[in-house]
């Protein structure tokens, strides 16, 4: 029997492989101990953007690696073929353009600064969101009791079952009773929102008019550890790196090889594929890309881009950011024992 999948590649292999340079990718590192680190240091593909058990979740009974999995055959693999049709100048079906949007969906949501943004969200916001829907339930609980309405049970939908949800049954000190909803806000909950997003929320999602972008001579595309790219423009013309997926004039884009960027706006048709941007939105795109960068940056040319995004160096962030990662997977699945698939 094939043995559980450990190291998670939040971006994939496949994908960093066009930045490849004999054998190698060059990779800045954002975060390090000491000054004596190098700027660039060349990586394998297996060896960089990657966490061990980032998407392994405690069922209840064993660790489980499906969605490792799952986002390797449904969105890398397909993918991959795509992008190397990109790359080869060859013409896309309408399933290569699917594959692309679906890729770039999955990026969205699926690396560690996805997750952070997720959970710190939820930390914000989870308790209200709880109280408000437990109260709605109620109500309409009581709303069909008292009008003899049967209520016919939620039929179980698949990306549910893994929601960390608990429900008690609670007394308050005058004698009434309640119900108390507890949402576990970790790594099996951000699962249970990616499933979501990329089992059900994308089909509904506008797929907007995407196309392909060439860097102009002499310029090239750097990637990073969160290559998806979404750049709103506020009210006052601000811009924002969470620009909306609906929102009108919201920029889309991820790099696909040092040369190709997929690229859509919403709301505005875009140039013909192939098209060779100007030096000054070459500019933009590299500043977002980079800007965006959560850990690591990959390029094949690296000039500016340390002067550009200076790294922080710490060796107290180094450790406890190391730490963290080390105890991850104990840490979380010591959790999410607590609170077994539904």
């Amino acid at each position: 029997m094939e043995g559980i999948k450990k190291d998670n590649h939040y971006v994939p292999q496949a994908y960093l492989r066009q930045w490849v340079i004999n054998g190698k990718i060059l990779t800045y590192r954002l975060l390090v101990p000491h000054e004596k680190c190098e700027h660039w240091k060349p990586h394998s593909p297996k060896g960089i953007a990657k966490h061990q058990h980032l998407y392994t979740y405690f069922s209840g009974s064993k660790d489980s690696d499906e969605i490792e999995r799952w986002l390797d055959r449904e969105f890398e693999q397909p993918a991959s073929v795509s992008i190397a049709k990109v790359v080869n100048e060859t013409q896309l079906s309408i399933n290569d353009w699917n594959n692309l949007f679906r890729f770039a969906v999955a990026q969205s949501v699926r690396t560690p600064t996805s997750m952070q943004s997720f959970l710190k969200r939820q930390n914000e916001t989870l308790e209200d969101l709880l109280s408000e829907s437990m109260e709605g339930s109620v109500a309409k609980v009581e709303a069909a009791l008292a009008s003899g309405i049967k209520l016919e049970p939620a039929s179980a939908v698949d990306p549910y079952s893994k929601l960390p949800l608990k429900l008690h049954r609670v007394k308050h000190e005058d004698g009434s009773g309640g119900i108390e909803a507890r949402v576990l806000n970790g790594r099996k909950f951000w699962i249970w929102q990616l499933e979501h997003i990329l089992k059900n929320t994308i089909h509904r999602m506008p797929t907007h008019r995407w196309t392909i972008l060439h860097a102009p001579t002499g310029v090239t595309w750097p990637t990073t550890d969160n290559p998806f790219t979404r750049v709103g423009v506020g009210a006052s013309g601000e811009l924002s790196l969470e620009g909306g997926w609906g929102v009108q004039g919201t920029r889309l884009f991820l790099p696909l090889s040092p040369k190709h960027l997929l690229y859509a706006c919403v709301g505005q048709r875009p140039p013909p594929r192939g098209s060779t941007v100007s030096l000054y939105d070459a500019a933009f795109f590299r500043t977002m890309i980079i800007n965006g960068a959560n850990r690591y940056i990959f390029a094949t040319d690296t000039q500016d881009i340390a002067e550009f995004r200076p790294r922080t160096v710490s060796r107290e962030l180094f450790d406890a950011e190391a730490k963290l990662w080390a105890d991850w997977h104990a840490s979380q699945s010591e959790e999410e024992a607590q609170y077994p698939n539904l």
